[in-house]
């Protein structure tokens, strides 16, 4: 995999910078969004030509009052009583969409879990152990990062958990 800088990817994004300044191999890739497209992380699986379940998707939760990040294959969705439980919590709930957006300084659709604008804990799908590498957003729609889960769970600093379903 190469390593990408903010200098060699024109319009890089605090996801990669983050990579970059932490010394993490990835890849890049891009497509040409299509803002018709009903799921942001099937088409990023189709428009890259990845299997479904090696493409996750980072979505905002609020748990017991706290926003926490899961990321899950976009093949499934994610268990909201699985994250609750990931994280000690009783209850889950999706996030208020522009408290997610505002809280992670992405938009819907590139929201990427890492450089985000405040650190939120995260939960990462135990069913990322299986591949050698998987694809999350960079932080932009049509724009993925390439890197090994365990290099995700480090920089996020998250948790393995069993928190997708189908």
């Amino acid at each position: 995999m190469a390593k990408k800088s903010r200098k060699q990817q024109p319009g890089g994004t605090p996801a990669t910078v983050a990579l970059t300044s932490a010394g993490t191999a990835f890849t890049v890739h891009s497509y040409d969004h299509d803002p018709s497209s009903p799921s942001y992380g099937e088409e990023a699986a189709e428009a890259l030509g990845v299997a479904p379940d090696r493409v996750f998707k980072t979505l905002v939760a609020d748990v017991d009052g706290e926003l926490v990040v899961a990321v899950v294959p976009v093949a499934g969705s994610l268990d909201l009583k699985a994250l609750a439980s990931a994280v000690g919590g009783k209850r889950a709930a999706m996030a208020d969409p522009a408290a997610a957006e505002r809280t992670t300084g992405y938009v819907r659709g590139g929201i990427s879990p890492l450089g985000q604008r405040k650190r939120l804990r995260t939960v990462l799908d135990a069913s990322a152990g299986a591949h050698p590498t998987i694809c999350v957003s960079a932080g932009r729609r049509g724009l993925e990062v390439e890197l090994a889960p365990s290099d995700l769970a480090a920089l996020t600093g998250a948790a393995l958990a069993p928190i997708g379903r189908g």
